[in-house]
C-alpha cells in the first residue's frame, strides 16, 4: 500500500496519516468554524487537508510543523503562504502563551485544532491541559479510543486518568468517528474528532492540581487495586473512610468529586495550615 500523498511520503517517525476524505475534512472545518481575528492553531498541518479550508475562510492561521519538508512546503504555499505564521517545533515543548503573546491578537483567546500523530496524542493532550487559561477551544482527530477515553464516566472500562484530568479542565464532546479509509495510509485504528471547551471555573475545587494528578497516576496505575492499596503512601484507611469514601473501592468507581477530595486530603496532610 503507497504511503505517498500528494509527492509526500508519510513519516513512520512523525506517526504521519494524511487525511483525504472531502467528506471528514468539510465535517471538521464545519464544527472548528473558523472566523477572521480569532487566534487559529493548527498542531501538525501535514499537506493541509484541514489548513487549506480553514486559510480559504480566513486571513490568518498559524501552524506548528516539526517536519521540515512540510514546513518549507506550506512557506512556499502558492494560494496561502502569506496567511501562515509557521512554527517549527515540537508541539510537545511549545510554550502555547508565548504563542498568544505574540499573537496578533493577544487578547483573543487561542483555538486550537489539528489531526493530531496518534503516537503522541495524550501526552500532547496534558501539555495543553497546563495552556487552557489561554485557549477557547479544541477541535482535534485522535484515535476513537482515546476519545472515548477523554469521555468517559466513572464505571466505565475506559475511565481513567486521561478521563478524570481531561474533565477537570475541559467540557469533552465527541463529534465525529471518522474510519480508516479516510486517510492515506489508512491507520489500523478507528478515529473520531473530539471538541474540549476549558472550563471557565473547575468543575470542583482543587487545591493542588500536581496533587490531583499524583493521586490519579498511582490510582489507576494498577487499576484492578483496591483505593486502600494504590493510595496507601498518600492517605491511610481511615482517612479514606472520613471522606466517605470505600476503601475497597477501585479507581474506576470514583468520580472527579471524589478525585478531588483526595487530591485536597492529601495537599492538607503534606501543607497543614498553620
Amino acid at each position: 500500500m503507497s504511503k505517498t500523498h500528494l509527492g509526500h511520503t508519510a513519516r513512520k517517525r512523525f506517526g504521519q496519516n494524511f487525511l483525504h476524505d472531502e467528506y471528514v475534512i468539510d465535517k471538521i472545518v464545519s464544527a472548528i468554524n473558523p472566523q477572521n481575528r480569532e487566534n487559529l492553531v493548527e498542531i501538525g498541518p501535514g499537506l493541509g487537508a484541514l489548513t487549506d479550508p480553514v486559510c480559504e475562510r480566513v486571513n490568518q492561521l498559524t501552524v506548528v510543523e516539526l517536519d521540515r519538508d512540510l514546513a518549507k512546503r506550506l512557506r512556499h504555499h502558492p494560494f496561502h503562504g502569506d496567511k501562515l505564521t509557521i512554527i517549527e517545533q515540537d508541539a510537545l515543548t511549545l510554550d502555547f502563551s508565548s504563542v498568544l503573546a505574540n499573537s496578533s491578537q493577544p487578547d483573543e483567546p487561542l483555538r486550537v485544532f489539528g489531526n493530531l500523530p496518534y503516537n503522541i496524542s495524550t501526552p500532547l493532550m496534558f501539555h495543553l491541559f497546563d495552556f487552557t487559561g489561554d485557549i477557547k477551544d479544541m477541535h482535534f482527530m485522535l484515535q476513537k479510543e482515546v476519545v472515548t477515553r477523554l469521555a468517559a464516566g466513572p464505571g466505565s472500562k475506559a475511565y481513567g486518568r486521561l478521563s478524570v484530568m481531561a474533565q477537570y479542565y475541559c467540557q469533552v464532546m465527541p463529534v465525529l468517528n471518522v474510519p480508516p479509509g479516510a486517510f492515506k495510509p489508512p491507520p489500523k485504528v478507528d478515529s473520531a474528532v473530539v471538541r474540549l471547551v476549558p472550563h471557565a471555573t473547575p468543575p470542583v475545587a482543587v487545591k493542588s492540581v500536581t496533587t490531583l494528578e499524583r493521586v490519579c497516576a498511582q490510582a489507576f496505575n494498577q487499576r484492578r487495586k483496591t483505593i486502600r492499596n494504590s493510595l496507601k503512601d498518600c492517605l491511610d484507611e481511615n482517612e479514606i473512610v472520613a471522606l466517605g469514601l470505600d476503601p475497597t473501592a477501585r479507581a474506576e468507581v470514583l468520580s472527579l468529586a471524589d478525585f478531588a477530595a483526595i487530591a485536597n486530603a492529601v495537599t492538607e496532610k503534606d501543607w497543614p495550615a498553620e
